[in-house]
């Protein structure tokens, strides 16, 4: 439990450190120094969402491809999820309704429960909340390949747990990516003040891609 409050408290401080509200921070930004003509130099580089291949809820292969030019909202959670889970996704919905048929935006929630949410039952839950198309992607894949991008790459813990409500112990963060694979945000899923934060950001960050 240390580490995932340890993670919590890293995304809350990066997201805060915004000072520029006409451009979005970098969560995942790397600063090196290296020696040219005897002058110390400062690179920038910015870590970035990998390759991946997942099935969504019409059973069909999804890569990064289908996230080329957009931005996106990612998380991970389960459909039997008693505790955070519908919270998060009622007030995802939120965020589905006001970009609905937007070309530039898309949603990807991945499960964490590969064993019981099969795709036919990400395309029921998917049903449930009324979602047509895929704009919002409910990705399915390995274990090993979910649990790695989650706390890899996004920087979400998601533990298989027993003791778990659940059987699951997983953090609610709604996660923001821009066009360049690049995290500029993260955001409690089961706030709305953190929601209505988002789509402020979501905002902001589709006006950066009009300059």
């Amino acid at each position: 439990m240390k580490n995932f409050s340890y993670v919590a408290a890293a995304f809350l401080l990066l997201a805060s450190c915004n000072d520029e509200p006409k451009r979005l921070p970098f969560l995942q930004q790397e600063i090196t120094e290296n020696q040219v003509d005897g002058k110390t130099v400062a690179d920038t580089t910015y870590r970035t969402i990998p390759s991946f291949k997942f099935l969504n809820q019409d059973s069909a292969t999804v890569t990064e491809d289908a996230f080329k030019g957009k931005i996106y909202v990612a998380d991970f959670f389960f459909t039997s999820c008693p505790t955070i889970c519908p919270t998060m996704h009622r007030n995802l919905l939120k965020v589905y309704k006001k970009y609905e048929n937007n070309p530039e935006v898309k949603l990807a929630s991945h499960t964490i429960d590969v064993k019981y949410d099969t795709p036919s039952r990400l395309k029921a839950y998917a049903d449930k909340l009324g979602i047509k198309g895929t704009q919002w992607e409910f990705l399915w894949g390995k274990k090993e390949d979910t649990y790695a991008i989650a706390e890899r790459n996004y920087l979400v813990a998601v533990k298989e747990d027993k003791t778990g409500p659940g059987g699951f112990i997983h953090q609610g963060y709604l996660i923001l990516v821009d066009k360049e694979k690049r995290i500029r945000g993260a955001y409690d899923g089961t706030l709305d003040t953190d929601v209505q934060k988002l789509m402020a950001d979501m905002d902001t960050l589709l006006e950066e891609y009009k300059k």
